[in-house]
């Protein structure tokens, strides 16, 4: 059985949040030494390597598990003494995908308060390992295979339409969509873990295309660059507000659909279950 001693923990989950011993150190108001003898004597009470010491640190395996464990804790606690004298707003960390903040989820977080919010902006494939690390609550992830020690709850559905500019579409596709034509013409891409534009080309070609490729890491620039005539790419419906946005669906029959799950921590938290039931309402949106 794990019974950690809660400095142990605290010294734990700051050396990963900060990175290094000696930026634990200030944030907790100790030595570095202290911090350095408190996770060696967590590691020694749990029998196993927590921390790889690189720069920054990283939890092991077995310390993500520890790491949910300390952060979980430091969860209720906050919510005890919030409810016992409501002095100050709850730091809540979540896993988001880019195109969520950019649309649905951020009216669902504005409206839940003594919250403030540290969002972590991943792609929707990646997401969930930063519940696996520990290093958030909850995800917006693509995932429905729960992360261990965390529930899912099906949000509902993205879809996304190759889009391009008017002037662009003329360009580089006068004779139709091939697959020639979208071997040769310019995509957007968000990020290198993008791979909506890929899965669209899977869809019009067995062999593989691989086109010229900006990329665009924000939501509303890579918007902007499509409708710039940068490129084509895979919009989401919920980002195009209006049908004369200068953009056009040059392939309309196809489409790529992105799943999304909310996945958080298995424990009894009032403010985690607020943020829930507002995150859940606001998909109402999605597909």
């Amino acid at each position: 059985m794990l019974i950690a001693d809660p400095a142990q923990l605290d010294a734990l989950a700051a050396a990963v949040a900060e990175g290094t011993f000696d930026a634990a150190a200030r944030a907790l108001h100790v030595t570095p030494s202290a911090i350095s003898q408190r996770v060696k004597a967590l590691e020694t009470s749990v029998g196993r390597v927590l921390l790889t010491r690189s720069k920054p640190v990283r939890a092991t395996p077995s310390g993500e598990a520890v790491l949910r464990l300390a952060r979980q804790i430091q969860a209720l606690s906050d919510d005890v003494r919030r409810e016992l004298d409501e002095t100050g707003p709850l730091a809540m960390p979540l896993a988001v995908n880019a195109d969520s903040l950019a649309t649905w989820l951020l009216p669902a977080l504005a409206g839940v308060e003594g919250v403030v919010f540290d969002l972590h902006r991943s792609d929707q494939q990646r997401t969930a390992d930063l519940l696996r690390q520990g290093l958030v609550m909850a995800a917006v992830t693509a995932s429905d295979q729960p992360v261990p020690g965390c529930t899912v709850h099906r949000l509902g559905r993205m879809r996304y339409r190759p889009v391009a500019s008017a002037a662009f579409v003329s360009t580089w596709f006068p004779a139709g969509v091939t697959p020639a034509a979208l071997a040769r013409a310019p995509a957007v891409i968000f990020d290198r873990d993008d791979d909506l534009q890929d899965a669209y080309l899977r869809r019009r070609s067995r062999a593989r295309l691989d086109p010229p490729r900006h990329h665009i890491p924000g939501s509303h620039a890579f918007l902007d660059a499509v409708r710039l005539g940068l490129g084509w790419g895979m919009v989401p419906d919920l980002q195009r507000r209006a049908p004369d946005d200068g953009l056009v669906e040059f392939d309309p029959r196809r489409f790529v659909d992105v799943e999304l799950f909310w996945q958080q921590w298995r424990m009894r938290s009032a403010t985690l279950d607020r943020v829930a039931e507002a995150v859940r309402a606001a998909a109402s949106v999605l597909a």
